[in-house]
């Protein structure tokens, strides 16, 4: 990883395979993306130049042709179809790939005619600005640059061929617009109105869905230029009346907004190369929701916003890059959540725990009591909500105060992959991480209690019983956790079939440790025979396994159709957020946790450039799938980066204390230097 907040892709990566492989990712602030290969080749059904909050694919490319002195024409771009051909093949002119503060920057070269590439969107709208600069020619020399914009109108899951129709495209001043919904603007607009039949994106064959699609030729750009000339092209969506500022200002206005995102970081602790960009990484899936407050995208490029990911990505995305503001507004944008949950408007069984978590450590780290006080009453809501039992089938057994999730609806922990006849891993009954964070919620508004001056011993109390119900219950033979406790096969109807304690390895038993009122915290021996089992059966280099290759039912490859994907989602499939609280139990065990990041901060310089996988196969050699740009993933690195930073603070602290008290004992000069050693 380079310093700084700047990544290269050299020539032969660019020019090769491994171009169609690396992607990167602009965004807007509002939900909205570009993003692609470096090489330019489209290879999802994702890729564009403009993609709208919606999920609607406008402006799919730009293609570049250069004609030289002496009328030589080169094109740049590069497209794969149906038949198998690539062409044309400009990525094997391209000879530099650069991610500088966030913008993406490409130069092709022909022999003395050096031509760049830079992009980037306007922040709180969906607006894209491109800007080619001829930044080298012989003297005196001038080429002819065109681009053709190739165009489409779809959602951005789906396809659009030639039997839907041309889009409607309008010639406009300054450019055009296709189906009202977008304009594009540059300089000397000359339509075409053609189909590009067949386009091929690779890595929808691979996933067993629809690969091809046609292309609408609305029209080229034309420009000379010289060096140091620019050709500009802006796409934007929305009001159509209200032109975004010029391409070259978006640019330069992107890379003072990533600068001053990285000296918000620096206050919180940011400090090398790695800090930087996931820094940058993580103000990509921080956006603004229609009504004005903050909200996090799960991923890209095809995931939305979600409470569970939302609040278990909190303390990476906001707290350890120094966004308290905007996280203080998102956790008051959830303040109508225990309405919700008594609504059955969630489907999701953690979320609201991961919220209570959220707030708890928000308030810990700035020590804003008004904000405590005020969620306060939020947080004891969730709690009520549960205890009386969520229209979502999650409710308080009384029978030991553990929190159960009725058969119905087997499928609403964080392992939601379903199938049409059902969850693919069904965890009716007494998750262990669902508890975990129960214990964890109930300590958390204690002491957000106290900190407000309020009697807790109540809530104290219930969670001393629960925290001695999970070790009760959830202690296994094996020397681990069960997974689940008071199992009932959802195939059987509720209330029916046997109840069973399920002592499958999986990683969820995790949070029983390292979350900050764990339930099993105190359990030493316990702890340490769960992080042998799971650091030996689960660990990779890319995230933890979320089942151990012995048990039945295990997936070591995340790959194939829809089907197959799903089956091995949450049966082998490595999680990287799950280093985020293996690294936390290590470190409250005091075992080392050197070299456990490495392979993922490498991972910054591969697949998502500068961004972070949601998930890895669980074989060798854990080849990254999933979304290439995971919220859920970066802000578990960044968390643990900062986690580890701080212990090594508290380390160094405590040794200097302790250099300090034996110099001060010791009074000859020898025993002096010794104790310095």
């Amino acid at each position: 990883m380079p310093p700084g907040s700047v990544m290269t892709v050299g020539p032969h990566a660019c020019s090769s395979a491994t171009g169609f492989e690396h992607e990167w990712l602009v965004a807007d602030g509002t939900g909205g993306y570009a993003t692609g290969t470096v090489a330019g080749l489209r290879t999802r059904r994702y890729h564009g130049l403009l993609v709208t909050p919606q999920r609607h694919l406008a402006l799919a490319a730009l293609d570049p042709v250069i004609t030289l002195p002496g009328g030589a024409v080169v094109r740049l771009a590069v497209h794969e179809w149906a038949s198998g051909a690539v062409d044309p093949s400009g990525h094997h002119h391209l000879e530099h790939f650069e991610l500088a503060d966030g913008v993406p920057r490409w130069r092709w070269r022909i022999g003395e005619f050096v031509l760049e590439r830079e992009l980037a969107m306007t922040h709180g709208r969906n607006s894209v600005a491109v800007v080619h600069r001829l930044v080298a020619a012989p003297a005196g020399a001038s080429v002819e640059l065109s681009l053709t914009a190739l165009c489409t109108w779809r959602h951005a899951d789906a396809e659009r061929d030639r039997t839907a129709g041309a889009p409607e495209v309008a010639v406009v001043p300054g450019g055009f617009t296709v189906d009202g919904a977008y304009q594009v603007s540059g300089p000397d607009f000359r339509p075409i109105g053609e189909w590009y039949l067949g386009a091929y994106a690779r890595e929808e064959a691979a996933r067993g869905l629809r690969p091809v699609e046609d292309l609408w030729a609305a029209g080229t750009f034309q420009a000379t230029l010289v060096p140091g000339g620019i050709l500009s092209v802006s796409a934007f969506s929305g009001d159509l009346d209200l032109p975004p500022p010029a391409a070259p200002v978006v640019v330069a206005d992107a890379r003072r907004r990533a600068r001053k995102v990285l000296r918000t970081a620096a206050t919180a602790g940011a400090r090398d190369g790695v800090d930087k960009a996931l820094a940058l990484a993580a103000d990509t899936f921080i956006v603004t929701s229609p009504d004005g407050s903050p909200a996090v995208i799960a991923g890209y490029p095809w995931f939305g916003s979600y409470l569970r990911d939302t609040m278990t990505a909190y303390e990476g995305l906001f707290l350890a890059t120094g966004r308290f503001e905007e996280g203080a507004r998102l956790l008051r944008a959830h303040r109508d959540l225990p309405a919700q949950m008594r609504a059955g408007a969630l489907q999701d069984s953690d979320g609201p725990l991961w919220y209570v978590h959220a707030a708890e450590r928000h308030i810990a780290r700035t020590g804003d009591t008004d904000l405590a006080t005020e969620l306060l009453p939020v947080l004891e809501g969730v709690i009520a909500a549960y205890t009386k039992g969520t229209s979502d089938g999650v409710r308080v057994d009384p029978a030991d105060g553990l929190l159960l999730i009725d058969a119905d609806e087997s499928g609403l922990t964080w392992m939601n992959a379903r199938l049409p006849r059902g969850p693919v891993t069904p965890r009716d009954g007494k998750p262990v991480e669902l508890n975990a964070l129960w214990a964890n919620a109930l300590g958390a508004v204690g002491a957000l209690r106290e900190r407000c001056g309020r009697d807790a011993s109540v809530v104290h109390a219930r969670r001393d019983a629960v925290k001695a119900q999970v070790i009760k219950r959830f202690r296994a033979p094996d020397g681990w956790f069960f997974d689940v406790v008071d199992a009932q096969p959802a195939a059987y109807p509720k209330g029916g079939g046997s109840v069973h304690d399920d002592a499958v390895l999986r990683p969820n038993q995790l949070l029983a440790f390292s979350l900050p009122y764990a339930p099993a915290a105190d359990e030493a021996h316990l702890r340490s025979r769960v992080l042998d089992a799971v650091g030996s059966a689960l660990l990779t280099p890319l995230g933890l396994r979320s089942l151990a290759p012995a048990e039945y039912g295990y997936h070591g490859a995340h790959r194939g159709g829809v089907v197959s994907r799903d089956t091995a989602y949450h049966q082998g499939t490595a999680w990287v957020w799950w280093l985020g609280p293996y690294v936390e139990a290590r470190l409250a065990a005091g075992l080392p946790v050197d070299g456990l990041l490495a392979a993922v901060e490498a991972h910054l310089a591969e697949g998502g450039l500068g961004s972070v996988s949601e998930i890895a196969e669980g074989d060798a050699p854990h080849r990254p799938t999933g979304a290439p740009f995971s919220a859920r993933s970066v802000a578990a690195v960044l968390h643990a980066r900062a986690v580890i930073r701080e212990n090594r603070k508290l380390q160094t602290a405590s040794s200097g204390k302790s250099g300090k008290m034996k110099l001060a004992r010791d009074a000859a000069p020898r025993k002096r230097r010794n104790a310095l050693r």
